[in-house]
């Protein structure tokens, strides 16, 4: 995990911060900075297939994560599996959606997946909703995050859109060449 003093965990604040505030409208501290953390989770490459099926391999695939998370009918073997699995579904798809939308249907093209079959926007704020109805004991007080991660998914996904587009325009040789002159 990336600690919260080091640059790129204030990189991701810094843009958050202003395009939900400024751009978005969404000025929510707790939504912002839980943004935040998942991206700077989701630079560790093995966060992002963190869920794995019974045999240990990791799911990439939305619609055999979807599969995972089912405790009734699924291998699912408890209600906080659910949770885990849902909350990873929805940070995944909000990751994606708002940072590489050009991989999703690129995705689907290469192969044939589970998740050709998945509409990705409803099932990223369907799982951070199911995720919300997990309000008692130890889950009580995150509840209320995950239901506004629930109904602001777009919004956060186009303000992900908007970090992206900074982030690009931060890497490209024009503004590069612009800040070793200025400095």
């Amino acid at each position: 995990m990336i600690p919260e003093s080091h640059a790129l965990q204030e990189l991701f604040t810094d843009l958050i911060h202003q395009h939900f505030d400024r751009d978005i409208g969404l000025r929510d501290s707790e939504v912002q900075d839980y943004i935040v953390n998942m991206l700077a989770e989701f630079c560790e490459c093995e966060q992002l297939f963190k869920v794995r099926d019974a045999t240990g391999r990791p799911l990439g695939d939305v619609g055999e994560m979807l599969l995972e998370a089912d405790p009734i009918y699924g291998p699912a073997p408890s209600f906080d599996r659910e949770r885990q699995v849902r909350k990873h579904i929805g940070d995944y798809i909000l990751f994606f959606s708002g940072m590489f939308p050009e991989s999703i249907n690129h995705c689907r093209l290469r192969r044939q997946r589970l998740e050709n079959f998945v509409d990705f926007m409803k099932a990223g704020k369907e799982s951070y909703y199911i995720v919300s109805k997990f309000d008692q004991f130890e889950y009580a007080r995150l509840a209320p995050l995950f239901a506004k991660l629930a109904r602001e998914f777009e919004s956060c996904v186009y303000g992900l859109n908007l970090v992206k587009g900074d982030l690009e325009e931060m890497q490209h040789p024009i503004t590069q060449r612009a800040k070793e002159i200025v400095m």
